[in-house]
């Protein structure tokens, strides 16, 4: 019988493993060359992709769950970012909106930022409330980023515009369907980060093969090791696109949450 729900909380290195209950499971990614002790889960075990971190980033990790777990409903969040249902503070809306004041995000602050561990660690979304939204909606994501131009300026920006050149290639030759999509998403000013979700099984696997076929697609036909510094979690960049887009092109109903971002526990 499978578990009922995991949410896979993906760490980089040895950290801070707050007391969430069991459905919360610490897995360390990137370990390809054991030098972490972690006594949790790892990404170098089983069927894996560990060693490809530096490119991936917590893909690596999300590839393991995929490959080497089985539960009814599957999510993910970082080791200082959690989803939240509750409300963000009334002192902490007027703090970012006179912080920002020319923000093109409307509505509530994507992310939380937060000191107090202990006060804070009860916000964090629990059994009860994933499954209760997952009756009424497809998948939980967080806030949305809205940016001031677009996706596909933002990335030009920050990063290669080849990237995306190749991406449309390879939906073009094996997802055909989905390059109107595609335009219409890197010409809106949408996007969902960090690579965080949480879904139900069926529409998990069907994302999960879709997602890394395209990845692994682009790492076959481009060479990683040109990539520097930053530039080298490129396949990470990309897997926030390619989830913006396959979730858009399904139609998925998405409850979007905010993110409790806990600033003590970065380093």
């Amino acid at each position: 019988m499978l578990e009922s729900i995991k949410l896979y909380i993906l760490y980089y290195k040895s950290g801070t493993i707050l007391p969430l209950g069991r459905i919360y499971e610490p897995l360390l990614c990137g370990n390809g060359k054991g030098i972490e002790d972690f006594p949790y889960l790892r990404d170098d075990t089983g069927i894996q992709i560990s060693a490809k971190n530096e490119f991936y980033s917590e893909l690596t990790g999300i590839y393991w769950v995929w490959k080497n777990t089985s539960q009814e409903i599957t999510g993910f969040c970082h080791y200082r970012r959690y989803f939240t249902c509750r409300q963000e503070p009334w002192y902490y809306r007027l703090k970012y909106f006179l912080t920002h004041p020319f923000k093109v995000q409307r509505g509530p602050n994507p992310l939380i930022y937060v000191n107090n561990v202990k006060k804070y660690t009860d916000w964090i979304l629990n059994q009860n409330e994933a499954e209760s939204i997952l009756e009424e909606n497809d998948i939980i994501l967080p806030r949305a980023r809205v940016f001031r131009y677009s996706l596909k300026k933002h990335y030009h920006k920050y990063h290669s515009a080849v990237d995306l050149e190749l991406i449309e290639k390879i939906l073009a030759e094996s997802h055909p369907e989905y390059i109107s999509t595609w335009h219409k998403v890197l010409d809106g000013n949408v996007m969902y980060a960090n690579n965080m979700f949480i879904l139900k099984s069926s529409l998990y696997q069907e994302f999960m093969a879709w997602w890394f076929d395209v990845l692994f697609r682009f790492e076959s036909r481009t060479d990683l090791e040109s990539y520097i510094g930053y530039q080298r979690r490129i396949l990470g960049f990309l897997g926030e696109r390619l989830l913006t887009l396959w979730v858009i092109h399904n139609g998925l109903k998405i409850k979007e949450l905010q993110l409790l971002y806990f600033k003590k526990l970065k380093k």
